[in-house]
């Protein structure tokens, strides 16, 4: 199983995580609490995968701990996520709308903030 973007929705205590291949098949999903997901994602993806989040004060935290660790973050905007959005709203979708909209050529990220 080879990812090549992972779309995270995060949320105060379960984070949902959605995996495609380079084909943009589904092939990993998770629903992980809080002090599981980064050691879930760290074994499942390679440094080559993308992860996306949406845009939030939460997402730059751990965009920074995630780059630290040598992955490529993206962030994106609320806005931009909302049209991929395919069925009712829950966090499961919301990742895979993430992971969508991430592997469109023309979409706009957010720069990661520093602390300062």
């Amino acid at each position: 199983m080879k990812l090549s973007y992972v779309g995270v929705d995060l949320a105060k205590n379960v984070f949902q995580l959605h995996g495609v291949d380079r084909s943009g098949k589904a092939v990993w999903r998770r629903r992980l609490r809080r002090h599981q997901w980064l050691g879930a994602l760290m074994e499942a993806a390679d440094k080559s995968c993308a992860i996306g989040m949406e845009a939030c004060t939460g997402a730059h935290h751990w965009a920074r701990q995630l780059q630290a660790h040598g992955y490529t973050v993206k962030l994106i905007p609320p806005q931009f996520v909302k049209p991929y959005v395919k069925s009712n709203k829950n966090d499961a979708n919301d990742a895979e709308a993430i992971c969508e909209a991430m592997s469109r050529p023309h979409m706009r990220f957010v720069a990661v903030k520093s602390v300062e």
